[in-house]
C-alpha cells in the first residue's frame, strides 16, 4: 500500500510539473486552471466501501481465496481509520456459507471506526433472513438513511429468491415464478443465485424517492446484485427497478458488488459501479474510499479498485 501511494504522489508531483510548463504558455490553459480552481477541493464527506469479503474458514476454490478475506478486511480496516469517515458500508457475502463464520469475520469489520452499515448478499444466507438481520445488526431487511444533502437506499436484492425464503412461502413461490419465467424467456441472469424486489419493496422504494426529492436530496442506492449493464448476475427484475429510479430523477448512482470482477456504466443520468470482489485472488485487495463532492463523487479505490470521478454535471448534461 506504501508503494501505491508513493507512486500516486510521484504522478502528482510529475502532473504539477508539467502543469507549470503548459499554464505559462497557453491561455487556454489558464483558463481551463481556473475552472479547476472553483471545484471543490476538499470532499463535503467519505465513507468507506468494501464488496464480496465472503470470508469462510475452507480451502481455496478457484480464483476465490476465502481465508484471506480476514487479513484483507483488517487492512481495509486500517486505510478507513486513517480517513475521517462518516460510515462504512459492505455491499453482502460477507461470508460464504456457514453461519460460523459471522462470528470471525464481524469483530474484523467492527474494527473501523465509526458508524457501519451492511447490505444482504445472497451468501449470507446460512440462517433465516431475520437472523441474519439480527447478525449483521441491521435496521431492517432494506432500509434508509441521510447525510449532508444525499440519501442513502439500501435494497435487499435477495428479497425473492430461492435461499432466502422457506420453500412453500409466498416469497419463495413468487420467486420461483418469477425465476421459471425468465428461464423460458432464456434470460441470461435467470441463475438461482440472483433474486429481485418484491412489489412491496419497490412500492417501498419509489415512496423513499419521493421524499428524498420533496428533501432535495441526491439519491445513491445500494444493492448487492448489480442492474446494469446486463449481465448473468443481474436483479432478476433489473428492467424495473431501473424505471423506478430513471423516474424519480433524482437517483445519481447504484453502488454494489456480487460479480466480482467488477464493472462500469453510465445510462440516463444514472452511474451504475460494480465494485469488486475482496474475497478474489491470494494476495490482491479490493475496497475503496468514496469522496462526495457537490458536483462529483470520487471514488479511491485500493488494490484491484480503480479509481473514478463521477461528473455529476455531466449528467445532467445527458439526461
Amino acid at each position: 500500500m506504501k508503494n501505491r501511494m508513493s507512486k500516486k504522489l510521484m504522478v502528482m508531483s510529475a502532473a504539477a510539473v508539467m502543469g507549470v510548463s503548459l499554464f505559462a504558455s497557453s491561455p487556454l490553459a489558464m483558463a481551463s486552471a481556473g475552472e479547476n480552481n472553483k471545484k471543490e477541493k476538499k470532499p463535503r464527506f467519505e465513507f468507506g466501501l468494501i464488496a464480496d469479503a465472503q470470508y469462510c474458514d475452507c480451502e481455496p476454490a478457484g480464483t476465490r481465496y476465502y481465508r484471506e478475506s480476514l487479513d484483507k478486511l483488517s487492512t481495509a480496516a486500517q486505510t478507513f481509520n486513517q480517513h475521517n469517515l462518516a460510515f462504512t458500508v459492505q455491499l453482502g457475502d460477507i461470508i460464504d456459507r456457514n453461519v460460523e463464520s459471522f462470528a470471525e469475520i464481524i469483530p474484523v469489520y467492527n474494527q473501523v471506526e465509526g458508524q457501519k452499515y451492511s447490505v444482504l448478499g445472497n451468501h449470507d444466507f446460512p440462517v433465516p433472513t431475520d437472523k441474519v438481520i439480527d447478525i449483521l445488526e441491521m435496521p431492517k431487511q432494506y432500509y434508509d438513511f441521510s447525510h449532508k444533502g444525499f440519501r442513502f437506499v439500501v435494497l435487499d436484492t435477495n428479497d425473492l429468491s430461492l435461499y432466502a425464503n422457506p420453500e412453500g412461502s409466498e416469497k419463495y413461490n413468487q420467486a420461483l415464478s418469477l425465476y421459471e419465467q425468465l428461464k423460458a424467456s432464456g434470460a441470461e441472469n435467470a441463475q438461482t443465485w440472483n433474486g429481485g424486489l418484491s412489489q412491496n419493496h419497490l412500492t417501498w422504494l419509489e415512496g423513499v424517492l419521493k421524499d428524498a426529492e420533496a428533501n432535495e436530496e441526491k439519491v445513491i442506492v445500494l444493492g448487492h446484485m448489480p442492474i446494469y449493464p446486463k449481465n448473468n448476475h443481474n436483479v432478476w427484475n433489473d428492467e424495473y427497478l431501473i424505471k423506478v429510479m430513471e423516474s424519480a430523477g433524482n437517483v445519481v448512482a447504484y453502488f454494489n458488488g456480487h460479480n466480482h470482477v467488477g464493472n462500469y456504466a453510465r445510462k440516463n443520468g444514472i452511474y451504475y459501479v460494480n465494485f469488486q470482489g475482496m474475497v478474489e485472488t491470494e494476495e490482491s485487495n479490493a475496497y475503496s474510499v468514496i469522496k462526495i463532492f457537490k458536483d462529483r463523487i470520487e471514488i479511491d479505490g485500493f488494490g484491484r479498485e480503480p479509481d473514478r470521478v463521477l461528473d455529476l454535471k455531466k449528467l445532467k448534461e445527458h439526461k
